[in-house]
């Protein structure tokens, strides 16, 4: 059940943060970062896909990855709460995508360790292309907080916002923990200094100062959500629940 739970987690943050930056598509500042942000989504889902798969081989009871996608309520998923916040404007998006791919860069490095064959895998084929997710977004952090006034504004708006949804990532919930010991994926506490590290070099360079100490939202990953997913999930979910088993 443990690896089945992480299973799920690792795709439900993925393809909803896939899903929110779609939202993007035809609405990004320019053309060049509208095609960048469109074709994120697209990795995100794509790893989602790899992940919802795994994660049905192990449920063995007919699950498809479009069943776990689509046919889940809010309280089945277990994606970080940080994902399924609405976007906010280009800064809030890109500084979420920076926090995201910083955590998810070293995640999947240490997951191509692991002991579990598949995961190791998909960890191992997602990799560059969240190397490609951090650099842009890193870029971007840098030239918004290093920017104009208003830029930089903004940037410290939602660097406010967004802030206390980032300790979860590395707050472990029970499943987490089981297969930490069982060397199947490491302990997300044990990313946390390198991922400080690599937040503190971009947020000097953008001129942004790390917040203090500030209380941490947590709950996702153990069912618990913002009022906001029920907004995302109606959306993404309504074609397959309105016509059940339609198909291209």
């Amino acid at each position: 059940m443990s690896l089945l739970n992480y299973s799920l987690s690792l795709a439900d943050s993925t393809l909803l943060l896939g899903q929110r930056n779609s939202e993007w598509c035809g609405h990004g500042p320019v053309l060049e970062q509208d095609i960048a942000i469109t074709n994120i989504s697209l990795d995100l889902i794509g790893q989602a896909r790899n992940f919802y798969q795994y994660a049905a081989i192990i449920r063995n009871d007919g699950s498809t990855e479009d069943t776990l996608a689509y046919l889940r309520d809010a309280r089945e998923f277990r994606n970080l709460l940080l994902v399924e916040l609405p976007n906010g404007d280009w800064g809030s998006t890109i500084l979420r995508q920076f926090f995201f791919s910083n955590y998810q860069h070293l995640l999947y490095t240490k997951l191509q360790q692991s002991n579990d064959e598949q995961l190791a895998a998909i960890a191992a084929k997602a990799l560059k292309e969240v190397t490609y997710h951090l650099r842009w977004s890193s870029e971007w952090v840098i030239r918004l907080g290093d920017g104009t006034a208003e830029s930089h504004r903004r940037m410290n708006d939602a660097l406010q916002e967004l802030w206390p949804y980032t300790g979860e990532m590395f707050i472990p919930v029970p499943f987490e923990k089981e297969i930490a010991n069982k060397q199947t994926a490491p302990d997300p506490g044990s990313l946390k200094d390198a991922w400080m590290e690599k937040t503190a070099e971009i947020f000097h360079a953008a001129t942004l100062d790390l917040p203090g100490n500030v209380f941490m939202h947590t709950g996702g990953k153990e069912g618990n959500h913002t009022e906001h997913i029920g907004f995302v999930l109606a959306e993404m979910q309504f074609l397959q629940r309105a016509y059940p088993g339609a198909e291209w």
